[in-house]
């Protein structure tokens, strides 16, 4: 069963196509990780799956409930840690959102601070609010935009954590990344992207664990 489906994807900024007809499918239940140089389309790519932006050409199908961690936090710095997730929850029509919250800051230690304004939160403890957001609603599908880069040790042992329990009860994870070594340690699959085509994609394999670069010197630049 496929989660997620790109056919002939295109999307144009002005007269640049970021996507020129990508094709990508993730089964249910994968962890797919989505490699490429900077300019790739990994981003555009994830934002139409999340449905914060439009294909200009194409059909893009979801299976299901999306989370989304992009680049930017993502919080309400005028509401405190509770008040931001239940208000999170209130838009992704969660049943209970003050409980779902309580469990989700539980989730990632923000218990002790959950009456906290965000604005006076470390990096870090915003990094982990974040990160709650993403997982509150128990999505089906997992949407993360370079989930590691800017974490602190803290917030990323707390998101490997939860995308692992997440694996185990059956969600599905598209992650774009350029830490290769972290990706292929969850991914069950890869998918290559160069200047806007899927060139590559298929199930992760011990070349790409053991050497990061063999992914890009074996389908890089092949369009």
């Amino acid at each position: 069963m496929l989660a997620v489906a790109a056919e002939r994807v295109w999307k144009y900024f002005g007269d640049y196509p970021a996507l020129r007809g990508a094709n990508l499918e993730v089964e249910a239940g994968s962890c797919m990780a989505l490699l490429g140089r900077n300019g790739a389309g990994k981003t555009t790519l994830l934002r139409i799956f999340a449905g914060l932006s439009n294909p200009t050409k194409g059909e893009v199908r979801i299976a299901g409930t999306v989370g989304y961690l992009g680049h930017g936090i993502g919080v309400y710095d005028d509401l405190s840690a509770f008040e931001n997730l239940t208000l999170f929850g209130q838009l992704q029509g969660v049943a209970d959102p003050a409980k779902a919250a309580d469990e989700a800051l539980e989730r990632v230690g923000l218990t002790r601070v959950k009456d906290g304004m965000a604005r006076e939160f470390s990096r870090g403890m915003r990094q982990r609010l974040a990160v709650a957001r993403a997982f509150l609603h128990l999505p089906d599908i997992l949407l993360l935009d370079e989930p590691f880069t800017s974490l602190d040790d803290k917030a990323i042992a707390v998101l490997q954590s939860l995308l692992e329990a997440a694996l185990a009860g059956g969600s599905t994870i598209i992650m774009s990344t350029h830490q290769i070594r972290e990706a292929m340690e969850l991914a069950t699959h890869v998918a290559m992207l160069e200047r806007g085509l899927v060139v590559h994609t298929g199930p992760q394999n011990p070349e790409m664990l053991a050497d990061p670069a063999w992914l890009y010197r074996t389908y890089g630049e092949k369009q």
